[in-house]
């Protein structure tokens, strides 16, 4: 059969108006998601015709290759589309959709997420009144082979701050840390329900396939890109969300994603809480992570990573307990107890690019370790806690 073509399609058919195109998808899509007392055939042939109609929505917003999309047609198709909640309806259609047509389905939804008529975001306008179209986006990453497709289109909505607001104060945020975990993905057609992945570092029980391996890992990478884009996009809600909810949320992200045994899920979790914390947003946030000797003692098992980017980022995360002029008399014990252990370390800690910044800031460190004196302690039990459960000699 031969591949469908922007070019072959438009030499095929006359464009259609944005109005006569999205009703044409709303119908193929409702029929499609019928009782299964459709016939194959006639399924297999409106597949057909919905794989062409998606692609022509795609040309619209996208252009052809030869032309720019027409701004005046794009704003009809972006008004129609949300008008008629033609969202909702591809969010739930996914599953039933053929791979080119999901692919283009994607696309299709980001762009219209961008999408402006007269200085106007439909799009978060149409989430503000329909924010429980989300209860279908989100356990969409349990759909195993498709969920990359439903990552790609939440990292969208979560642009608008009404979505992340949603997201942040919803019981979703806490699916998230099993998300990421990936304990249980079918991942890819007929594979089994708990499976073994060995790539670098990763490794996810029970897995054989190549192509199951790769996909596990743009999973993974897909749900750390979404934690990224929604922990530092919009910086007021962000900073509310973490004062609110910050024990358990701190919890979870340090037994789950710092202390993981998974290459990816560490590298980029320590990563963002550098991110999280050297944010003025997250002042607040920052001075309370940096109190705590349990917080510490994570770092400073990091910084013992054979990973070099680990470790590197793990750096700056560990350089804000050293810097915090307010160290709980926990924290600078702990410190100048292993001050010689930490000097060796950083006089051989040296990254491969030049960077004078990183040389700066790891002298600093040192000379603060350098001045720091005991402090008295009437409970010595949390340091012995942790001497007995650190990595690091004390």
């Amino acid at each position: 059969m031969a591949k469908l073509t922007t070019k072959g399609l438009l030499k095929k058919s006359k464009s259609r108006k944005p109005s006569e195109l999205l009703n044409n998808t709303r119908e193929l899509l409702i029929l499609l998601n019928a009782d299964k007392d459709v016939r194959e055939q006639k399924r297999k042939e409106k597949m057909e015709e919905l794989t062409k109609s998606m692609l022509e929505i795609r040309t619209i917003l996208y252009g052809d290759g030869e032309s720019e999309p027409n701004k005046d047609t794009c704003a009809q198709l972006t008004q129609e589309f949300f008008r008629e909640d033609m969202f909702r309806l591809l969010i739930a259609s996914l599953p039933k959709l053929n791979l080119e047509t999901c692919k283009n389905a994607t696309h299709i939804i980001a762009n219209l997420q961008r999408q402006q008529v007269q200085s106007r975001l439909i799009a978060s306008e149409y989430l503000e009144k329909n924010i429980d179209v989300m209860d279908l986006l989100i356990p969409g990453y349990e759909e195993g082979d498709i969920a990359l497709s439903y990552g790609a289109i939440l990292r969208e909505c979560i642009r608008h701050q009404v979505v992340a607001r949603y997201v942040l104060e919803s019981n979703h945020m806490k699916k998230f840390f099993d998300y990421i975990l990936i304990p249980n993905f079918e991942i890819a057609s007929d594979a089994a329900a708990t499976f073994k992945v060995e790539y670098g570092l990763i490794i996810i029980p029970d897995c054989k396939t190549a192509t199951i391996r790769c996909v596990c890992v743009l999973i993974l990478l897909s749900l750390t890109q979404l934690a990224q884009e929604l922990m530092t996009r919009h910086k007021s809600t962000v900073a509310q969300f973490l004062s609110n909810n910050y024990d358990w949320f701190f919890q979870e992200y340090n037994s789950q994603l710092l202390e993981s045994q998974n290459y990816i899920t560490k590298r980029q979790a320590v990563k963002l809480l550098g991110n999280l914390l050297l944010d003025r947003s997250n002042s607040d946030v920052m001075v309370r992570y940096v109190c705590s000797l349990d917080n510490m003692r994570i770092l400073m098992n990091l910084l013992r990573d054979p990973n070099k980017t680990i470790q590197l980022e793990t750096f700056h995360v560990f350089k804000l307990f050293v810097a915090n002029e307010n160290k709980p008399p926990e924290i600078a014990n702990v410190l100048v107890t292993n001050r010689s252990k930490l000097f060796r370390f950083f006089g051989h800690f040296n990254i491969e690019k030049e960077d004078m910044q990183f040389e700066a800031d790891k002298v600093e460190l040192i000379k603060e370790i350098f001045i720091l004196e005991p402090k008295d302690i009437k409970d010595f039990s949390s340091v012995l806690s942790f001497r007995e459960h650190c990595q690091i000699a004390c």
